[in-house]
């Protein structure tokens, strides 16, 4: 499993540490449902996030894990940390690590102090009385003596963090309208400067934007004065960007905003920023991939496929295409997509056909006279004649050849390889031989 566990910096106040918790789990839903908060009541508390199931959704695991760090550092995220528990992702955010995969989790979890799980902390005085200054010291103490001297809570939530019991989460839900606030860490004077701290919240606005699979028309940022602020001077402002399409980008919506932002002018110093959503409307996601979508279900695969060839080039857009030849290797050839289809040939063939032909027939070995292919193979069905291409001549380094067949084909059993479809040459001039040609699925 991979778990991402995110710690906020520390805020101001209890007021400001709960927005910014909930406000960062409501990031996170980007990336994936599963998301919850750890120990949400105190001071350390932290959002996790389990991530295995969304890697390739996201280009893989590097890639979602560069997004991740690229994007928190702009949320002012304190410690981002990565381990195949959430309880140990926690842990090792809480001692300033981040990766949980350079070492085996044992290795790494017995090296941390006690503060690092909050169950085992709360029992912190007792366990350094004993001698325990890790928690792979809790770890060796026998488990029947923790069970009797401390509550169930410190061996539960070590079980969990060293991956020894399952995990039990209450997962965040995705709140139906976005309303964040965000209280300033000095007080700004200029308009412009408060473009930082509201990148931050239109950050987490998209992150929620992204969840819901939707775009934005228009946002409202609101900005609350200080409260030594003159008398005449009101409480604060508000600011409504609007867009003309919905839209989640974050580089756009932030031009738009410094535009807005450098046209007006203060009344007094600010000290908190509040952002809420107001036209939220669903976003129709551009494909990812190469083969467009048909807009009408009635449009014809052939009209999908000139537009793909119109895009990547003719050539590198092939279909295969029927030939009028009995002989296996040269009934179907490819023809670039944009060349008329040929007409459909009517064949009828009375014996079973391979699902799979080989590119080059495999010699097989004999044993008195019998074909041998993973042990002796008991001929079913045959013999079917094959026979022509004396017209068909090529030029190869100079020399002409003609590309003539005279082969009896079979289905034929094989006690480990399964049916197959093997055939017998009779040339004139040549022994006979027997050759595997194909497999039937």
């Amino acid at each position: 499993m991979l778990w991402a566990a995110l710690l906020t910096i520390p805020a101001q106040s209890d007021e400001s540490r709960i927005d910014a918790v909930d406000a960062l789990a409501t990031w996170c839903l980007q990336f994936t449902p599963r998301v919850s908060v750890v120990e949400p009541t105190t001071p350390s508390a932290a959002v996790v996030m389990e991530l295995e199931a969304s890697v390739r959704l996201f280009g893989g695991k590097r890639r979602l894990v560069e997004r991740i760090k690229t994007e928190s550092a702009e949320l002012g995220i304190g410690q981002l940390s990565w381990a195949p528990t959430s309880l140990a992702a926690v842990a090792l955010a809480r001692a300033g690590q981040s990766n949980g995969f350079a070492k085996p989790l044992e290795q790494l979890l017995d090296e941390l102090a006690l503060q690092t799980l909050t169950p085992v902390a709360v029992h912190q005085e007792t366990l350094v009385r004993i001698g325990c200054k890790r928690l792979g010291d809790v770890r060796a103490l026998p488990r029947g003596g923790i069970s009797r001297r401390f509550d169930a809570q410190l061996l539960a939530a070590m079980d969990e963090a060293y991956g020894l019991r399952p995990e039990a989460h209450e997962w965040v839900k995705l709140p139906e309208t976005f309303r964040a606030r965000l209280e300033l860490m000095s007080r700004v004077d200029m308009a412009p400067a408060l473009l930082f701290g509201a990148r931050r919240l239109m950050l987490q606005m998209c992150g929620w934007l992204a969840a819901r699979h939707a775009g934005i028309t228009a946002f409202t940022l609101k900005w609350a004065h200080d409260s030594f602020r003159p008398k005449d001077v009101g409480e604060g402002g508000e600011l409504t960007v609007r867009t003309a399409q919905p839209m989640r980008d974050i580089e756009h919506l932030s031009r738009l905003l410094a535009e807005q932002l450098a046209k007006i002018r203060l009344a007094a110093p600010v000290g908190e920023l509040r952002l809420e959503a107001i036209d939220v409307q669903a976003l129709e996601e551009k494909t990812l991939s190469l083969i467009p979508e048909p807009r009408l279900a009635a449009e014809s695969l052939a009209l999908v496929l000139e537009r793909v060839a119109a895009r990547l080039g003719p050539e590198r857009v092939l279909r295969p295409v029927v030939a009028e030849d009995h002989r296996p290797e040269w009934m179907q050839h490819w023809q670039t997509a944009p060349e008329p289809r040929p007409r459909k040939l009517a064949r009828t063939v009375d014996v079973p056909q391979p699902t799979f032909v080989f590119p080059e027939p495999l010699r097989l070995a004999t044993r008195d006279d019998r074909p041998l292919y993973q042990g002796m193979l008991q001929l079913l069905i045959g013999p079917h004649r094959v026979e022509g291409g004396w017209w068909d001549r090529t030029v190869e380094a100079g020399v002409q050849t003609a590309r003539h067949v005279a082969r009896d084909y079979w289905v034929a059993l094989s006690e480990h390889a399964g049916v197959l479809w093997i055939f017998q040459t009779r040339l004139a001039g040549d022994e006979t031989a027997w050759f595997l040609h194909g497999s039937f699925a």
